[in-house]
């Protein structure tokens, strides 16, 4: 008989709080930047959560202001200041009167002596009635399951790390120790709780450190061992993907030294294509003239399609004119319209990333 997750045992997931503390600066430290209240009942009514902000400076920090990126969303949080070594809160509680449907909501918090603003997020999936877990997580690596076997990272400057968490569960009737093997450099992978309850549900954080040769988008493996034992997917396929876009940090750059950057000026940033046979493999060219005061460098090219190649681009001095040729292979996509994203990752303190596109209609 299959079992059904419960919104008790999702709560309590929810308010689990094993990770380690993560640093904003040499100002706080919060006990988490995200909290995944993992699957709830549409008709379970709100739901609530708190970050716990410690200061671990050496005179007292204010939070300005908080601002959610809804209003299903309320906040509340300390107003008075927070004196060093002391502890605040910021208060969390999602309506969850919409859906049934997964949502991630964004936390804007501002607070003295921290540039710029600090994101925190609440995130959930809202079910219209109770399913089976196995439903829930239907990617299995043995008894451990996953809602995807790849995960996004989103984008990150050089030197920067960057966390996310995602839910897993154990479709087995005990508990399971969840290891990694053959991990990625620069990837950090852990799960909490550890072991996974019987027929319950855990995070998994995994965490990517940008570093100065992987431009552009890159992707990082880990293979998920259950009590020392690896397992293969539908998919036979034993690991797991975490994927993350690297970009170069110009933050200590000042204005003015970014205006005396290069500046790339394309002739058309759409090459068109038109009909194109089925098969067929699509040359598009790039003209591109660097208006800036110093030479133009493309770090790293990336494209959206399966099959893909690019010639060389070369150093643009300015003044210079330049063009390159992006060449898409067409036999792995569907007829009808056509449109491939060509990523370039570039020295450009104005333009880090460029995107460039090839369109058609394949007949």
């Amino acid at each position: 008989m299959k079992r059904h997750i419960t919104i008790i045992a999702a709560a309590m997931l929810s308010i689990l709080t094993g990770w380690a503390q993560e640093k904003i600066g040499s100002i706080l430290e919060v006990d988490k930047t995200i909290h995944n209240f993992g699957d709830i009942m549409l008709d379970s009514g709100p739901v609530s959560c708190s970050f716990t902000l410690k200061n671990i400076s050496d005179k007292p920090v204010v939070i300005y202001n908080v601002v959610s990126s809804c209003g299903c969303t309320d906040v509340n949080w300390t107003k008075e200041p927070i004196r060093p070594g002391k502890e605040g809160t910021v208060s969390v509680t999602y309506s969850n009167d919409e859906g049934p449907y997964p949502f991630d909501k964004t936390i804007t918090m501002y607070v003295s002596d921290i540039n710029k603003p600090v994101l925190l997020k609440v995130r959930g999936n809202s079910l219209a009635k109770a399913q089976p877990i196995e439903e829930l997580y239907p990617v299995t690596y043995g008894p451990l399951a996953l809602k995807n076997s790849s995960m996004m990272c989103g984008n990150l400057e050089q030197g920067e790390q960057k966390s996310d968490r995602v839910m897993v569960a154990n479709l087995s009737d005990k508990p399971i120790t969840v290891t990694f093997g053959d991990v990625s450099e620069h990837l950090d992978i852990t799960v909490f709780p550890n072991p996974v309850p019987a027929r319950g549900t855990a995070e998994m954080k995994y965490t990517v450190t940008a570093t100065p040769y992987l431009w552009g988008k890159n992707k990082y493996w880990a293979t998920p061992q259950v009590d020392g034992k690896a397992y293969r997917n539908a998919n036979n396929d034993s690991r797991i993907c975490v994927t993350a876009f690297t970009r170069e940090n110009f933050s200590r750059m000042s204005e003015e030294e970014k205006d005396r950057g290069p500046m790339p000026k394309f002739a058309t940033s759409t090459f068109q294509a038109g009909k194109v046979k089925e098969g067929e493999t699509v040359h598009a060219e790039f003209t591109l003239t660097n208006d800036g005061k110093t030479p133009f460098n493309v770090y790293k090219v990336d494209a959206d399609a399966a099959n893909w190649s690019h010639s060389d681009i070369p150093s643009c001095n300015p003044g210079q004119k330049i063009k390159f040729r992006v060449h898409v292979d067409t036999s792995c996509m569907p007829k009808g319209e056509m449109l491939t994203i060509v990523t370039l990752t570039t020295n450009c303190p104005l333009r880090p990333v460029i995107n460039l596109f090839v369109a058609g209609w394949i007949e």
